[in-house]
């Protein structure tokens, strides 16, 4: 069984707001991060190669990875691309429309506290330089706990507002926390999207599911020596697996939450 690492970075950042701090790594440590997996003699392939393969197209090559990002913080755009570019390297970014800052001022469509996010022009940069825009719905809900009727807002309304700025398809999409479910993953595919990431903190593989792709999140606390193990397909279970009793237990609590209106949020790893 072929074991892909498929990374998810949030932000890169010296100096990132509080709330997104845990999940947020230094330009020097994305730097050497890039450069671990460049020794491991891994080849990062886009995203939608690994759909491809997954849906039953030509099988990944070997000692393959993929690199993902989630929400459109701003530094992707001062940051993150220039060390991509430097090495040749592709990447997904997954936005959230509601954050991402409209002319003349800043976004308010978003869950997500405030942060420096992309604004649309540097959105249409980042897409025309070769970075592939993804789907991160419109507020960053967390999409199993809501109503079955607000979920084509979310995943279909984020769509329609990328391709209505971009000027072509978008096919990929990124599950909130990486929070969803069998209704969710349905709405996803109805949706017209290809595939969904999630998150599990597990490697893809060629077996894995196309609507709920396995991804290892790199946080601020992940070592180098964690990292490397990442890197060498060690260190972390292979997906496709079972859902974990936990993570169903989890949604159950966090949908009774948000039907008393106390939402919770939490680890975003399950």
């Amino acid at each position: 069984m072929t074991v892909v690492p498929v990374y998810l970075w949030h932000s890169v950042s010296e100096d990132p707001p509080s709330w997104i701090a845990p999940w947020t790594v230094t330009p020097r440590v994305f730097a050497e991060q890039l450069d671990r997996i460049a020794d491991s003699g891994r080849t990062v392939i886009p995203l939608h190669r690994l759909v491809s393969a997954l849906r039953g197209g030509p099988a990944l090559p070997e000692n393959c990875a993929v690199l993902t990002f989630d929400d459109g913080f701003a530094d992707f755009y001062w940051t993150v691309v220039q060390q991509l570019t430097d090495r040749g390297l592709p990447a997904t970014l997954f936005v959230t429309t509601g954050a991402v800052h409209p002319p003349g001022g800043p976004a308010t469509g978003s869950l997500l506290p405030p942060a420096r996010m992309l604004s649309w022009r540097q959105v249409v940069t980042l897409d025309a330089c070769g970075v592939e825009i993804g789907a991160h719905t419109r507020t960053h809900p967390q999409l199993d706990t809501l109503p079955g009727r607000w979920l084509p807002g979310e995943i279909v309304g984020c769509r329609r507002e990328l391709e209505d700025v971009l000027g072509h398809q978008v096919l990929s999409f990124a599950h909130p926390h990486g929070y969803s479910s069998a209704a969710v993953r349905r709405q996803v595919s109805l949706a017209g999207f290809t595939s969904a990431c999630a998150v599990g903190n597990a490697f893809s593989s060629g077996n894995d599911d196309p609507l709920r792709i396995s991804r290892l999140m790199v946080r601020a606390d992940t070592t180098a020596e964690h990292f490397r193990r990442w890197s060498d397909g060690e260190g972390a279970p292979v997906a496709p697996y079972p859902e974990r009793l936990r993570t169903k237990g989890w949604r159950y609590y966090r949908r009774m939450r948000a039907a008393v209106r106390r939402p919770v949020g939490g680890p975003p790893d399950l």
